[in-house]
């Protein structure tokens, strides 16, 4: 690939965003003010801002290998509290895809050298949920649900933290956990009751003001 075409694809860009609006850089410059935290996949082939249909400043991203949360990675949880603290954004999105790498070498009982200790996030997740894993017959479906499971215990992963709950409480900002299918493009809501989750753990994860 040759790097040039990337800063000649910037100058077409910005020659195309001042077209109709000269002042977009300008006003840009301004300020951000997200609605949304999208925590994703880095796999280069889910972009959050071009699947959600999302303009500049409207979207605030954190993306690692098979979107995990993890408490002890300082960089997730500096995003987290900075979008939700500081930003004030109403909706923190966990979004995982299906064909993840990432999950599917969690599945695999392989050395993997420095990925091992970021995989057993995932594989924790499949130990949580073994029984009804291991009862999918079919390993396409079976990898496809523990993406979806993944999502679930990384967005609870996000319930767990003090500034989350806290606005949760106070300014009713909602957590949702989404799939990407990317064999037909579409973005899926799996539904997950955040809420009922926050209830549920509060006896052992509650963090007072």
């Amino acid at each position: 690939m040759d790097l040039q075409k990337i800063f000649d694809n910037n100058e077409k860009w910005i020659e195309d965003k001042t077209q109709n609006d000269p002042a977009y850089f300008e006003n840009l410059n301004k300020g951000q003010k997200p609605e949304v935290l999208y925590i994703g996949c880095s796999d280069s082939r889910v972009t959050a801002e071009d699947l959600m249909g999302m303009k500049p400043g409207e979207l605030f991203v954190h993306r690692n290998v098979a979107n995990v949360v993890n408490a002890i990675d300082l960089n997730a949880q500096s995003v987290i509290n900075y979008a939700v603290t500081h930003l004030e954004v109403n909706h923190v999105v966990v979004c995982g895809h299906y064909s993840c790498g990432g999950v599917k070498a969690a599945m695999e009982a392989k050395d993997l050298g420095i990925l091992n200790p970021w995989l057993r996030n995932i594989r924790d997740v499949y130990r949580a949920h073994k029984d009804e894993l291991n009862s999918i017959e079919d390993e396409q479906k079976r990898y496809d649900r523990l993406v979806e499971l993944n999502v679930k215990e990384q967005a609870i992963n996000v319930v767990k933290m003090a500034g989350v709950q806290k606005a949760m409480r106070k300014r009713g900002m909602k957590i949702h956990g989404w799939v990407f299918d990317i064999k037909t493009g579409k973005l899926i809501d799996l539904k997950f009751d955040f809420q009922k989750v926050l209830e549920e753990i509060m006896e052992i994860y509650k963090l007072e003001d």
